[in-house]
């Protein structure tokens, strides 16, 4: 089935494309921002590590002290200036790899990460996600924190909540499940408790999938079925790192003198969890660098904010900022479009959107097409797609990105029916694939005993070798017909394959041996070499990826924006999970739009407004031009010596016993403000008091007992006895946030009252 309309847009490039001052930095028409060698050379020294970078990217590489903030736009080289900044203090012995953390919200990049650093000569250096790290962290202090054995942390929480629903006589469907599953997620990151989920809720604008009160009880049955069961989940990791960073700042100290400098990726997706363990981490210090984009923020749906990346000037007036708007990645046209999007756009992220200038050659237009129906939307894109490949462009670098998962399945069949192989993103991560962890038994078998193997007797050169051992494993040179279990197999194999080719013939003296020692690296730091299959993926799932032939698909009322963002801030996160989706092409860009759902529908749908004025024949519906604050690249250096706006701590003074008066070292005296074996005037009335209202208050808010108060604390209150929040807040252990949450809890009972007496009368 053809098209309905298949039309180009004809419209000027997206301006003049900067012209580069230094020769070095300017490699063709793509620089090396998003291009490198499968296996570059290890710089030979520290200057080398800045070659090849421009003027801003040099910029953020040598800007080693102090805070510092990258505004980072698509296809900018974002990771590349991180990782030569890392890499570059490393090699300058300005920084050593194992004081700095540079941490990111995936696992592939933070692999992609490490391997950067590895190829730059800066190993060693902890790059990790803010889960990954905490987890750490929590494990090896957990002995010392809390006691015992640290809780069976669950992979996945939906059967947790499930038993809980259960509990509650309250039936749920599977799609429920998900949507109250990402509640309690959304309220843990949030930092909520179960009974202020309702008010939370509301004040963020959250469509809640039941009874807000429903929701409450659910997410409060949950944290009772993990207690039950004695396990956390992934959200638990960073409140519980949280609390005990607060707790001990013994154990706080001993980790900020471990880690003294601090990378964060992606900074516009940190929730306001992650931001308050990034503050522990950091302390009083201000050796940071974070980078991100506000025009790229589509997670805002699980907590995450760009708020913190817009106001990192106001909390660091000494910030060096450095705009990155030289974008390597897409053509011009490509670049106009994804300006367009922005232009029209608005809110706070959209005032500060950055403007992006192309630095490759022309290429072809966007192309927009509209179909009957979804299936001949799904044959149309699969039928170009044919004939792309049969042109000579590899089927790695096509990706049809789509809104919700749920559209998967009719390119998946389109796909099969026009024999084109695919790949699903999100699935099995390639090393943890059967396929290929037995690919390298067999190899490493191989490598160590070749000399008495069959299967190596005729072969001599790498390739011949690999594709002998694997020929054992199912790889045969011609492909499977058809698609499945069986063709995936067999692209993971020829993935290996193709590895070996391309490595020998980056190292002509390579032995199996040398090979294998390649693949246990990658498989360390999840560097998965290309299987050659177009990508399937949703929006979400696509950030950070790239490739030369993009199809966005459903770009309808409906899908783009979805029907459930009602509110302007839910419209405008839709724009820029559009403005995702251009980004990601480097040359080709596919924009189609079906007039209805099935064949015989009513063709009674539109494309996306986000088109009006961009796609041809149309016009912009808001006319709005917009004004920012981020629009073109450069360099905005801070004022020197100046902090946040916020008063900074006074330098404590030394501890002293109020009994004896000795100078006070161990953390838990410090709480008590008197040595261990001192005399002590506690009032073992009040305290029991105290632990009996602790312990309801565990129960009511889901979280274990000591993330209240600890003992050491309530020890102190019912020493002290309190009158007054000057008094309270006095006590270690206490804090400005414990205050405002538990002070008059706390002071009433105290006073002889209950903490529920006192909530009575308030």
């Amino acid at each position: 089935m053809t098209p309905a309309a298949l039309v180009r847009l004809s419209v000027p490039a997206c301006g003049q494309p900067a012209r580069p001052s230094l020769a070095t930095w300017q490699h063709g028409c793509v620089t090396a921002a998003t291009h490198s060698t499968l296996f570059p050379q290890v710089p030979d020294s520290a200057d080398a590590v800045l070659e090849g970078l421009d003027p801003e990217q040099r910029e953020v590489a040598t800007a080693l002290h102090g805070p510092v903030c990258v505004l980072a736009g698509a296809g900018t080289g974002k990771t590349r200036a991180i990782t030569h900044r890392i890499a570059y203090g490393v090699r300058a012995g300005i920084l050593h790899p194992s004081s700095i953390l540079a941490v990111t919200f995936t696992n592939r990049a933070a692999g992609e990460m490490r391997g950067r650093l590895r190829q730059l000569g800066a190993g060693g250096v902890q790059a990790r996600t803010f889960h990954s790290a905490a987890l750490r962290q929590l494990q090896y202090f957990w002995p010392k924190a809390i006691g015992g054995s640290m809780p069976r942390l669950v992979d996945r929480k939906i059967q947790l909540v499930a038993d809980a629903a259960a509990a509650c006589r309250i039936r749920l469907d599977r799609g429920e499940l998900r949507d109250v599953t990402a509640e309690i997620e959304w309220s843990k990151v949030t930092q909520t408790v179960p009974a202020d989920y309702a008010p939370a809720a509301a004040k963020a604008g959250r469509e809640s999938p039941r009874d807000p009160a429903e929701i409450a009880q659910l997410y409060a049955a949950y944290e009772d079925v993990k207690r039950e069961r004695s396990v956390i989940d992934f959200e638990d990791v960073l409140l519980l790192t949280v609390a005990v960073l607060q707790d001990r700042h013994d154990i706080a100290e001993q980790i900020r003198a471990q880690y003294q400098h601090f990378v964060v990726d992606e900074y516009q997706d940190v929730s306001p969890l992650q931001q308050r363990l990034l503050e522990l981490w950091l302390g009083e210090r201000d050796s940071l660098c974070v980078v991100g984009d506000a025009s790229q923020t589509i997670y805002s749906f699980t907590g995450a904010t760009p708020d913190h990346l817009l106001d990192f000037r106001t909390r660091h007036p000494g910030a060096t900022v450095v705009k990155l708007v030289r974008d390597y990645r897409s053509t011009p046209q490509v670049v106009h479009l994804a300006n367009g999007l922005l232009a029209q756009a608005r809110g706070r992220a959209a005032d500060h959107r950055l403007e992006l200038v192309s630095q490759r050659a022309p290429g072809p237009e966007p192309v927009y097409a509209e179909y009957t129906d979804e299936p001949a939307e799904a044959e149309g894109a699969a039928r170009r797609i044919r004939e792309l490949i049969d042109s000579g462009v590899p089927a790695s670098e096509i990706a049809i990105l789509f809104r919700t998962n749920a559209q998967s399945e009719t390119y998946e069949q389109a796909l099969a029916d026009a024999a084109v192989p695919y790949q699903l993103r999100g699935a099995e991560r390639f090393f943890d694939r059967p396929e290929v962890r037995k690919a390298g038994i067999a190899l490493r078998g191989a490598a160590r005993f070749g000399g008495n193997d069959s299967l190596l007797d005729d072969v001599v050169d790498l390739p011949s070798q690999v594709r002998a051992v694997l020929s054992g494993e199912g790889w045969t040179s011609q492909p499977p017909a058809g698609s499945g279990a069986v063709r995936e197999r067999w692209e993971s194999l020829a993935a290996l394959v193709n590895l070996a080719q391309d490595f020998t013939a980056a190292k002509p003296g390579a032995t199996l041996a040398d090979l294998v020692a390649e693949l246990d690296e990658r498989a360390n730091a999840q560097h998965a070499p290309t299987v050659q299959g177009v990508t399937l993926a949703s929006l979400h799932s696509a950030k950070g990826l790239e490739w030369d032939v993009v199809f966005l698909v459903g770009v309808a009322e409906g899908m783009m924006p979805i029907t459930y963002a009602k509110t302007d801030e839910q419209i405008e996160e839709e724009r820029r999970l559009l403005y995702v989706g251009v980004t990601r092409a480097r040359e080709h860009l596919h924009v189609s739009w079906a007039l209805s759902r099935s064949p015989g529908g009513r063709p009674n749908r539109r494309p996306s407004r986000f088109l009006d004025g961009l796609r041809p024949g149309s016009t912009a519906t808001t006319g709005r031009t917009t004004t920012t604050t981020g629009g073109a690249g450069g360099i905005e250096r801070g004022i020197p010596g100046t902090r946040g706006s916020a008063p900074r701590r006074t330098q404590r003074v030394p501890a002293r016993c109020r009994v004896c008066g000795r100078t006070l070292t161990d953390p838990g005296e410090m709480k008590l403000m008197r040595c261990d074996d001192c005399p002590s005037d506690m009032n073992e009335g009040l305290y029991e008091r105290l632990r009996e209202w602790r312990a309801e208050q565990a129960r009511s808010s889901g979280q274990p007992a000591f993330c209240v108060f600890t003992d050491r604390t309530l020890m102190a209150i019912a020493e002290t006895a309190p009158d007054d929040e000057r008094e309270l807040a006095r006590i270690p252990g206490v804090g400005m946030r414990k205050l405002t949450r538990y002070g008059a809890d706390v002071l009433a009972i105290c006073a002889g009252q209950s903490g529920a007496e006192h909530a009575d009368q308030d």
